[in-house]
């Protein structure tokens, strides 16, 4: 028992010393690299003398720390020293929480909450610099997030309707809070790069929002400025290279048992984009500038579309699976591929994971999915872009498509 009390108190005084470190660094006047490190200390002594003996011990020891926190701050104020914030003494009462929560055993939780903390305080800046740079439409963003993930996803059902007994709402519109998470995350770190994203990062994050619509965007944008075709190019092949990182991505979280049958394929599919891609920059690096992706991905309207065509595609893809076979299904996964690739992936790995579907014919149907979107991504730029853009991206998406076609007939099937 004195060994464990021991051991608590020695890792309450490294998270007291690394906190205390931080708080040291920026000169804080209330609580430095000590007192955190004693605070912490005392937590676990509160928690283990608690926990053995007096339960009451623990509040009194924490109101004891509150009230040493406001006279030292009335004594700062008396002074004219320091600021008025009230950071500092907001992270002395979480670090003898961590100290309680090391003496009952919380070693994992009080080691994380000790690691956040000392990132929070590093981070003051940044995260500033964030807040400072988010307009009124990234805030009504974030909030449509919380709108979709937590208001809305507790109150659906989690069990299956309709026929086939493939939706159910819960999991759908869980599905499209992982989609909008991933767009917003995306468009987050977008607008904090902004014009310095450059091509790569531009073309990344274009990708990780909405390949199509970054696609879109940048071709539309040649047909007034020539001079942009080969950037664009350039981001476009990026942007279709970096789907497979977000398929690959959400087959991950949906279905992680199956990544490595679904995956294998589709990571080879990424690898010929890379190809394209390495090939489309070497032609035109010359003339790279950089267009930009023009709205954010987290409107309500668009993710109930989602969240729509989500169902259409399960129910399309159980009845083809019962009623019309194999071209049935792939004619589902090119049709639903042609503007979003998520729908697809999603469903597909969904019903891989319930063993409604075999793996081979799992990631053929993604990649099917993924070569349509290609192909529609191809006819918008020759609709919208420049002469040029399109010449360029013709050859690109030729080549993918081509090895696209290649890995569905000769990939070997791995066993379901």
């Amino acid at each position: 028992m004195e060994i464990t009390v021991l051991h608590n108190l020695g890792i309450g005084l490294l998270l007291g010393l690394l906190v205390g470190m931080e708080r040291e660094r920026s000169q804080n006047p209330v609580a430095g690299v000590r007192t955190f490190t004693l605070i912490t200390m005392f937590g676990v002594l509160a928690g283990t003398l608690g926990a053995s003996a007096a339960a009451w011990l623990v509040p009194v020891a924490l109101s004891a720390v509150l009230v040493l926190l406001v006279v030292g701050n009335l004594v700062l104020v008396k002074q004219d020293a320091g600021d008025a914030g009230m950071t500092t003494e907001i992270a002395a009462l979480v670090m003898f929480a961590v100290g309680a929560a090391l003496a009952t055993g919380l070693r994992i939780t009080a080691v994380v909450t000790a690691g956040v903390v000392a990132l929070l305080l590093h981070w003051k800046r940044p995260l500033h610099t964030v807040v400072k740079r988010m307009g009124e439409g990234d805030v009504q963003a974030i909030m449509r997030l919380v709108l979709v993930g937590l208001v809305i996803l507790p109150l659906l059902p989690d069990q299956s309707y309709g026929p086939y007994a493939v939706l159910n709402p819960f999991r759908i519109w869980l599905m499209v809070v992982l989609i909008v998470g991933i767009s917003l995350a995306s468009w987050v770190v977008y607008r904090l790069f902004g014009a310095r994203a450059g091509t790569l990062l531009g073309g990344a994050l274009g990708g990780l929002i909405s390949s199509t619509a970054a696609t879109v965007s940048y071709a539309r944008r040649t047909r007034n400025a020539p001079a942009d075709s080969a950037a664009a190019a350039v981001m476009i092949a990026i942007a279709s290279s970096v789907v497979f990182i977000r398929v690959l991505f959400e087959i991950a979280i949906v279905a992680p048992t199956r990544l490595q049958a679904l995956g294998a394929p589709l990571v080879a599919m990424f690898a010929v984009m890379l190809v394209v891609t390495a090939l489309t920059w070497l032609r035109s690096r010359a003339e790279l500038r950089e267009p930009a992706v023009s709205a954010a991905p987290s409107d309500l309207r668009a993710a109930i579309t989602f969240a729509l065509l989500y169902g259409a595609v399960l129910l399309g893809v159980a009845f083809a699976r019962e009623n019309l076979g194999q071209q049935g299904l792939y004619a589902v996964a090119a049709i639903s591929g042609l503007t979003d690739m998520d729908a697809i992936t999603l469903s597909t790995a969904q019903l891989v994971l319930a063993d409604q579907l075999d793996t081979a014919t799992g990631w053929r149907l993604i990649l099917v999915g993924a070569l349509a979107n290609l192909v529609f991504k191809g006819g918008a730029v020759a609709l919208l872009g420049h002469r040029r853009l399109t010449s360029t991206i013709a050859i690109a998406f030729g080549f993918a498509i081509a090895g696209g076609i290649l890995l569905l007939l000769f990939w070997p099937d791995a066993s379901p």
